[in-house]
């Protein structure tokens, strides 16, 4: 196996600060009872050393003690960097100690990086002003649950209602979302913000409490910014608008000829999605590589293994929604980008290694491709409004990416296993803008294909005012044969965040659960929806509500593998909810059979957990057979 390779580090940096803290976290509730399991259903830093660099890794890294990593040691009076081969266990992880404890004092910014920040105020004071533009406002953006939080050692949290389901137990809950390291120097999109996980292990034994951490993914991006205790890499969603977006582009390129940064070791954030396949647990951002993360099976701590290339195999980045098939263990994904071939389709065999690239030239210019869907045979790709127009940025003085209202949106179908796009086929889909897909199947024998996803019909908003958006879940037939497309839509509420029982991606399932938005991206509740009953008005079979000020995120969907009856929908829906009157917190699991999605464990938790992404659940299984 071969060694962890770290990412260069910055020539410029000086040791690492504490960031500025937005808000305190809240305050969470005093103790309660152990928990018990339920037996029947129906019951009712300091932080890594100046040293430590990103890693890059090739193939599955070899056990800690053992790793040789080449360490780049930053001589801070210098600003020189010199490589060492050395032997050394993993970077250690920040410190337990409480936040008031810990040294607060600033780097001293090389003369270059000094500059360049002078020049980043300047044009946040005089050209772009946050406070001209609302939507990447840091003072609104990072506000009440959306402002950041500090790192949570692994801190038991006690089990206030119910009793945690059996087939839970052993396993995590692990949610990614935004969470910026420093305070933003000018605008702020909820994109831009740093990964950081948030994990709940659950226990195995009923007189053991489950165990919250919470780390951020230490990206290249986290570590520059880290070492040099302030903002260097620049807000993508946010900072390229207009004159003051060329003007930031001439900074970025400043700072990358004096060896502030270096894109090339990933610019990404890791802050949206997870995925578990061959044998590790990968934190995802479509602007980058995957990061290799480990969450430790006993005492539930997160750690970062590094920037991961497949052998050299992955190049650019990687959507954080690929699809993982159920039955052959394999994992389907692509990568998009504003150069041709805007869409590269590619896919991992169970063991984690990558397939070929199979470009999509088809694509006629860069869109916003989020997501897409798999079935048995094919996989879909949507080509929607939302798309990448860098010279609207210099030509007409407005964002790189943007809504373009006369384009007509399409759905790509290609062979799941296609060695080239020789058989892909486009289908108009007018007015379908899908940002997340929730399932896709075959039918009449292979000559339909059908699709749930959400559609955002108000797409305009996407990236400027999400509280605007209203997503319309709906069924999508495509048939192959005629080239007709029909679509049906399932419910009038604002859906989206859909997730189905994870054994029946790709094949025909019945049910769906979605978080209700209040607005988005906040979730005031959970619907279920039959999909059998498409065409026969609102397909809504249960909702829970989760009351005044009390919101969510994305759910998902555990199967009851132990005592369950092997109906699809026979498993439980979890999340976490913020009360915003109380500062309350909990990891709530609710029966997903249940007419009105029953409440059966809350888990209190010690600390706040911010507004996120998307989520997921680790088995036991798969937390005891990560790579080390």
């Amino acid at each position: 196996m071969s060694d962890l390779y770290p990412a260069k580090a910055n020539a410029a940096h000086a040791p690492r600060s504490r960031r500025l803290s937005y808000i305190s976290p809240a305050a969470s509730s005093a103790a309660a009872p152990n928990p018990s399991y339920r037996r029947r259903k129906g019951t009712s830093p300091p932080p890594p050393s100046a040293a430590a660099t990103a890693t890059v890794l090739t193939s599955p890294p070899k056990p800690v003690e053992q790793q040789e990593t080449e360490e780049h040691l930053v001589d801070t009076s210098t600003n020189n960097v010199s490589a060492t081969r050395v032997t050394t266990a993993r970077t250690s992880r920040p410190s337990d100690a409480p936040r008031s404890s810990r040294p607060r004092r600033r780097p001293t910014a090389s003369l270059q990086a000094a500059f360049c920040n002078a020049l980043e105020e300047a044009i946040n004071t005089f050209v772009d002003p946050p406070v001209l533009r609302p939507s990447v406002d840091p003072r609104h953006v990072l506000s009440a649950n959306f402002a950041p939080v500090d790192e949570l050692p692994p801190t038991p949290c006690p089990v206030v209602r119910g009793v945690i389901p059996r087939c839970l137990a052993g396993g995590a809950y692990i949610r990614n979302g935004p969470n910026p390291q420093h305070l933003p120097r000018g605008p702020h999109h909820l994109f831009d913000g740093d990964g950081m996980l948030h994990s709940l292990l659950l226990p195995t034994a009923p007189d053991s409490d489950p165990v919250l951490c919470s780390r951020y993914v230490q990206t290249y991006k986290y570590i520059v910014e880290r070492n040099a205790g302030e903002p260097v890499l620049p807000n993508v969603f946010s900072g390229f608008h207009g004159l003051a977006g060329m003007a930031r582009g001439a900074v970025t390129a400043a700072r990358v000829l004096t060896g502030q940064m270096n894109p090339m070791e990933g610019v990404g954030l890791a802050n949206t999605s997870l995925a578990v396949f061959g044998g590790r647990l990968y934190a995802l951002g479509e602007s980058d590589l995957p990061y290799a993360v480990r969450v430790d099976p006993a005492t539930g701590e997160v750690t970062t293994l590094g920037r991961c290339d497949f052998g050299g195999r992955l190049s650019m980045g990687m959507t954080a929604h690929p699809k993982k098939d159920p039955i052959t263990g394999e994992l389907f994904a692509f990568r998009y980008g504003p150069m041709p071939p805007f869409v590269t389709y590619f896919r991992f065999d169970p063991a984690g290694n990558k397939g070929a690239d199979v470009p999509i030239f088809s694509v006629k210019q860069p869109s916003f491709l989020h997501d897409f869907a798999v079935t048995e045979h094919y996989a879909i790709f949507p080509e929607i409004q939302i798309v990448m127009n860098p010279m609207g940025m210099v030509v007409g003085g407005g964002s790189p990416v943007g809504a373009d209202p006369g384009m007509v949106p399409r759905l790509g179908v290609i062979p799941k296993y296609a060695a080239d796009e020789s058989e892909m086929r486009w289908f108009e889909v007018p007015g379908f803008n899908m940002m997340h897909s929730v399932n896709a199947w075959e039918e009449a024998g292979g000559e339909e294909i059908v699709m749930v996803a959400p559609n955002i019909l108000s797409i305009e908003h996407t990236l400027e005012r999400m509280e605007l958006i209203h997503a319309s879940v709906e069924l999508v037939r495509i048939n192959l044969r005629t080239g007709n497309v029909t679509r049906t839509p399932l419910a009038a509420a604002n859906l989206d965040f859909g997730v189905i029982n994870p054994g029946c991606l790709g094949r025909r399932n019945r049910y769906g659960y979605f978080g209700v938005g209040d607005p988005m991206p906040k979730i005031g509740g959970v619907a279920k929806l039959d999909f059998d009953r498409a065409g026969h008005g609102d397909c809504t079979v249960a909702r829970r509500d989760f009351g005044p000020g009390c919101f969510a995120g994305e759910p998902f969907f555990v199967p009851d593998d132990v005592e369950g009856n092997g109906d699809e929908d026979d498993g439980y829906v979890v999340c976490y909810v913020h009360d915003e009157g109380t500062g309350d917190n909990r990891f709530v699991v609710m029966d997903a059979q249940a007419p009105e999605l029953d409440i059966v464990a809350e888990v209190q938790l010690p600390s706040r957990v911010p507004y996120g992404f998307h989520g997921l659940f680790v088995t036991q299984a798969e937390l005891r057979s990560q790579h080390q």
